[in-house]
């Protein structure tokens, strides 16, 4: 059984939501009462948002790599960011870390792929939104990202780091992102969302909103990491 590493912390929320997650899937395929053994390198967040604030990538990308070496330390032989916003910078890190790295967007990718989904839209972070780390894998696949209206972006934005990050699930936030996918539907007749930002499902709970499909990033994360434990 390969070892798992994982940075986590960015946020602690959908951290929890990742250890929560891998127990679940590896138990569900291993039945002998076994639980998973991984580990967890919990990161400061505010110093990885200061850089991305800063427009600094290059030293983002290096206080993650730093971050990522202490895994193989600790015994793991592969590992995870577990977030969507620092795969900002992945193509730069994962060339030279130490161990293999699964993407967080190449495992989304993969699925809507299996799924024949061909048009979906991206909620998560400004930086997820307006980036094009996901646009460029998808691209590949010839699978369209459409990102909400500029005054989406700013209400999603704000309300991830102002709730979201923080813990603070509120009714009528949910309510305010799902009239944005609703929106999004009646516009260009989307097949689902990407919930690009790991704290998103942790407020749009449930696989699917008006017959949109509501895509789980960290779950399906989670999944090609157990699916490599056992590889």
């Amino acid at each position: 059984m390969k070892t798992l590493g994982m940075i986590g912390g960015v946020g602690p929320e959908s951290t929890i939501d990742y250890y929560k997650n891998i127990i679940a899937l590896y138990r569900e395929r291993q039945r002998d009462g076994s639980y998973p053994q991984f580990i967890i390198n919990s990161i400061d967040l505010k110093k990885g948002i200061d850089f991305i604030n800063a427009n600094n990538l290059a030293a983002m990308a290096e206080f993650l790599l730093e971050e990522i070496v202490k895994l193989p330390r600790a015994g793991a032989d592969f590992g995870l960011i577990a977030a969507n916003t620092p795969h900002i910078v992945f193509d730069d890190i994962a060339p030279k870390s130490p161990i293999p790295l699964i993407s967080i967007v190449e495992a989304m990718c993969d699925y809507a792929k299996e799924r024949k989904m061909k048009r979906l839209a991206l909620f998560g972070t400004r930086y997820t939104m307006q980036a094009t780390f996901y646009s460029k894998v998808f691209s590949r696949e010839a699978i369209d990202l459409i990102v909400p209206e500029p005054q989406d972006q700013d209400y999603i934005h704000e309300k991830y780091f102002s709730e979201l990050v923080p813990g603070n699930f509120l009714p009528e936030t949910r309510a305010g992102l799902l009239a944005i996918a609703d929106r999004m539907k009646a516009k260009i007749d989307i097949d689902g969302v990407i919930l690009a930002g790991t704290e998103l499902p942790l407020i749009l709970r449930g696989e699917s909103h008006n017959g949109i499909a509501l895509l789980d990033t960290g779950k399906i994360h989670c999944q090609a990491a157990v699916d490599a434990m056992f590889s």
